[in-house]
């Protein structure tokens, strides 16, 4: 079956559309604060998005084929593809950022909720700092809702797409329909981003800067504002309230659909929501602990806070900072390393492999155990009372395997900087899970010490990849994707 390029076009240019209508806030943001440069460029992209967007409506019509699961994954790695390059220009344009692989990767950095920049300094205008966290908001979940929002009243089968996004297993039938299931899960998206605004706008930090943080902590991509990361701000309110919508965010948004409806048993249930929150207070404990021996903070209190902070910052991948954690012990950052491999909930704005997948490891290794034991006995993977299908949990040691080959494999293209072994294992780590934040030179999330272009090219590439669930990107290059005659998905 040929690929259905109407309904590809179709699709992108409802994106590009998106793309521009979310640069006219920042445009607006330009004149208030009168920035000559970035107005015009804003303007000038904004215009021309929707142009295009027009464009790709006219000549496409109105797609009659359904999609295949090919052009599922096929729209969702062009539009994150599409949505950076356009994305990259504001920055460029305005000459913010005069090189425009830096451009290209600011604007990877930001749909892909990443937060890392190559950038030595980040005294930007306020339009081009309020860009960045609309590109953050946009990747968490916004681009991914409106698609499936909008393709099923094209006939085009909705739920393909969000099968490329999130193949396991996200995506529950908890709706009659697709699109109503997409317009209340982006209804939950924009009610936790204000509420977050409006709890920091409490504090002592400006309007802007509650904005920015706002959109930051629902879309789990840690826009740092400040040299010293969130303890800038000096307040503890300010961290918990980070803390608590950067965890909100990061539990399966499905959840939140059974809160809605009463279904409170199965939320009390839900394995992957227990692990998830206890993943957070077990480890935030032994860090704290190790902190409180360490000698680096006053108290034990002093200790917990940073601790409790740094845990959740890493685990649901948003990368927020909180003092100096290079100055930590190595128990302590040995426990934040691992936590880049698990990430938050299915189904979330996070990163990285996702708790239900290491929940569904260990338990086969744990039936691998019994298998030893009692060879012939038939113990099949459950999660709660539910049998996993074998495929799914083939799938699962697959994906995992190709993250760990990934990882390694970037790590030693990374490595081609020269810069030390914890530098380039933890921004292998950082990019791949989508934090932003790691260890060394890359502490504070800045990879400017990554000067090489073509090795900032392959960080973008790294930071899809991590974004889009790996297989995604993968299959561009898999020959039978391709090829009709090889091979015919439906």
């Amino acid at each position: 079956m040929p690929l259905n390029f109407r309904a590809i076009l179709h699709a992108l240019g409802f994106i590009v559309g998106i793309n521009g209508i979310a640069m006219i806030p920042s445009f607006i943001c330009a004149l208030y604060f009168h920035e000559t440069k970035p107005a015009f460029s804003f303007c000038l992209c904004a215009v021309g998005s929707l142009l295009l967007a027009f464009l790709s409506f006219h000549f496409s019509h109105q797609p009659k084929k359904s999609l295949s699961v090919r052009d599922g994954y096929l729209i969702v790695s062009a539009s994150w593809i599409l949505c950076s390059l356009i994305g990259a220009l504001p920055y460029w344009l305005s000459g913010t950022v005069p090189q425009l692989i830096n451009a290209v990767f600011e604007s990877v950095s930001g749909y892909t909720t990443t937060g890392a920049t190559v950038l030595t300094e980040w005294d930007f205008p306020n339009s081009i700092i309020l860009w960045r966290a609309t590109t953050n908001w946009l990747g968490g979940m916004a681009i991914l809702m409106f698609i499936i929002s909008v393709l099923p009243l094209f006939g085009t089968g909705g739920h393909r797409v969000a099968y490329a996004e999130a193949p396991w297993p996200s995506y529950t039938r908890t709706s009659p329909r697709i699109s109503d299931l997409s317009k209340t899960l982006f209804t939950l998206y924009i009610g936790l981003t204000v509420a977050a605004v409006l709890l920091l706008s409490f504090s002592s930090m400006g309007w802007f800067d509650a904005l920015i943080n706002g959109l930051g902590s629902v879309s789990t991509a840690g826009l740092l504002l400040h040299p010293g990361g969130v303890e800038y701000y000096g307040s503890f309110y300010v961290e918990m309230v980070i803390s608590v919508f950067t965890i909100l965010s990061s539990i399966n948004f499905v959840l939140y659909l059974y809160l809605i409806q009463g279904n409170l048993k199965d939320i009390k249930n839900n394995v992957e929501l227990r692990v998830f929150l206890s993943i957070i207070l077990v480890v935030s404990l032994f860090v704290g602990l190790d902190l409180s021996n360490s000698g680096l903070y006053d108290s034990l209190s002093m200790a917990f806070r940073h601790a409790f902070f740094q845990v959740v910052s890493i685990v649901t991948t948003s990368g927020y900072i909180i003092g100096n954690p290079q100055l930590w012990p190595g128990f302590a950052k040995a426990l934040l390393f691992c936590l880049f491999f698990i990430g938050g909930c299915s189904a979330s704005t996070s990163g990285s492999i996702k708790v239900i997948r290491i929940v569904v490891l260990f338990k086969l290794i744990s039936r691998g155990f019994v298998k030893r034991l009692h060879p012939h006995a038939i113990s099949a993977i459950r999660m709660g009372k539910k049998n996993i299908p074998s495929p799914m949990v083939s799938s699962v040691v697959a994906f995992i395997c190709l993250y760990g080959a990934t990882y390694l494999c970037s790590a030693v293209v990374l490595s081609l900087q020269n810069l030390d072994f914890e530098t380039t294992l933890s921004a292998t780590a950082a990019l791949l899970s989508n934090t932003g934040c790691g260890f060394g030179d890359v502490a504070y999330g800045n990879f400017g010490e990554f000067t090489n272009p073509l090795l900032k090219g392959f960080m973008c590439i790294v930071m899809l990849i991590g974004r889009l669930e790996l297989f995604s990107i993968f299959f561009l290059f898999v020959p039978s994707f391709w090829n009709t005659d090889r091979i015919n998905l439906k």
